[in-house]
């Protein structure tokens, strides 16, 4: 027996879910304000466990928190099929970012229950711990511990702005599990995710199939000048911190737009000091977010930005530290789970394209120890990581039909 595009998910179930969960840890603007290891994640969590103990799910948590809920396969020896995403927030954050993935996983379940679909390999639902790195950074914290890019004393050592730790953090809320990280081994894992970004919904396409994870270089900036009394100091005496960091924000913008299309760069965070209205910058330190494809790329954006920020600060005067604070390699998904993605949508005869992941996921770390591709659902006016974020139902539908498909192909009818 092989999958039809006759089997569909059911719709309403996954919608409900959906907005079940986006009662918990509530925004100030119809958003959802759920941060990782909050009571509100807890809760969050114990919402996903009932429903996953309500499809028949076994639960196993790891020593990160990571959930991972398990329908069984006809084959005791067959490698599981991974599926999922992440149930914690940004704190200004939308009810769709990471969720869907979550309960489209679920949905899966569900519906392979309700068709009485047995498959061969096991099918597992995950919810990783701390993919947005907000509350404790930096992001995709449990799923990089279990590719084995980071530690696990390392992670439970990282602190939120009132100093409390991940690892402890993660036993108060009652989800430290004692599971090892990365003990498991995956068939497969697919990630689906709204897609953050304009380009589906501009283009009028049901199904991003995404080919490659933009690779990303985050460096910190320090620059020395000298404060002085900002009425009373010439303006050619100035040795102004401020106007450092600002001539460097239009470098980074000029040096991004020069490797269009799909180079990105800006200035996010910064701190002024003394932070006075009527005193010049002696210092400011802020981070550079650059963006591409390719490895190559990047490397040529930070060497055209270190060079170019020497003649900035050189031409006013300025003091200068440049630190790389975090980064990874572009990704290449799997061609075969990838082909899986694409198969799904011309089987249910959705309009798709490809796309490169702007944004960094879970999936992105899992590539590098198991074959893994995503699924892009559009979203209204490209916007996430705002209360304002939105999906619709069509969507929804759309992408976890063809989530259910890549999934259940690769995890193989049983007859």
């Amino acid at each position: 027996m092989s999958i039809t595009s006759n089997m569909k998910i059911n719709s309403d179930r996954l919608w409900d879910s959906l907005m079940q969960m986006a009662k918990i840890g509530p925004g100030v603007a119809g958003g959802n304000n759920r941060q990782t290891l909050t009571d509100d994640d807890a809760k969050g969590r114990a919402l996903f466990q009932q429903w996953c103990d309500e499809a028949g799910c076994t639960m196993g948590i790891d020593e990160m928190g990571t959930m991972f809920a398990r329908r069984e396969g006809t084959d005791p020896d067959a490698l599981p099929v991974y599926v999922g995403s992440h149930l914690d927030t940004q704190p200004t954050g939308g009810k769709y970012d990471g969720v869907l993935g979550v309960l489209g996983g679920l949905e899966i379940v569900r519906q392979l229950n309700d068709l009485n679909i047995k498959t061969k390999h096991p099918i597992v639902v995950t919810n990783w711990t701390n993919e947005e790195g907000t509350r404790f950074a930096p992001a995709m914290v449990a799923s990089g511990v279990f590719a084995g890019v980071h530690k696990l004393d390392w992670a439970y050592d990282r602190k939120d702005a009132e100093g409390l730790k991940l690892g402890d953090e993660l036993k108060r809320i009652g989800y430290c599990g004692e599971e090892k990280v990365g003990a498991r081994k995956m068939h497969a894992f697919f990630e689906l995710h709204i897609e953050q970004g304009p380009i589906l919904e501009k283009e009028g396409k049901d199904i991003g199939v995404v080919t490659h994870g933009q690779g990303l270089n985050w460096l910190q900036v320090t620059l020395t000048g000298r404060e002085s009394h900002t009425g009373s100091t010439p303006m050619p005496m100035r040795v102004n911190a401020g106007l450092g960091m600002a001539r460097i924000t239009e470098l980074v913008n000029d040096i991004a737009l020069s490797h269009a299309p799909n180079a990105v760069g800006a200035v996010g965070h910064c701190d002024v000091y003394p932070n006075s209205r009527n005193i010049i910058p002696g210092k400011v330190v802020f981070t550079i977010d650059f963006r591409h494809p390719q490895k190559e790329i990047i490397e040529q954006m930070e060497k055209q930005l270190r060079e170019g920020a020497q003649t900035i600060v050189d031409t006013i005067g300025l003091g200068m530290e440049i630190e790389q604070v975090s980064g990874f390699d572009p990704v290449e998904f799997d061609k075969d789970c990838v082909s899986a993605v694409r198969r799904a949508a011309e089987r249910l005869g959705y309009s798709h394209r490809d796309l490169v992941s702007g944004a960094g996921h879970d999936a992105c770390w899992i590539n590098r120890v198991a074959p893994t591709a995503m699924v892009m659902c559009p979203c209204v006016d490209g916007l996430s990581h705002n209360e304002a974020e939105e999906i619709s139902p069509e969507w929804a539908s759309a992408s976890v039909n063809v989530l259910f498909h890549a999934v259940v192909e690769t995890a193989q009818i049983v007859e």
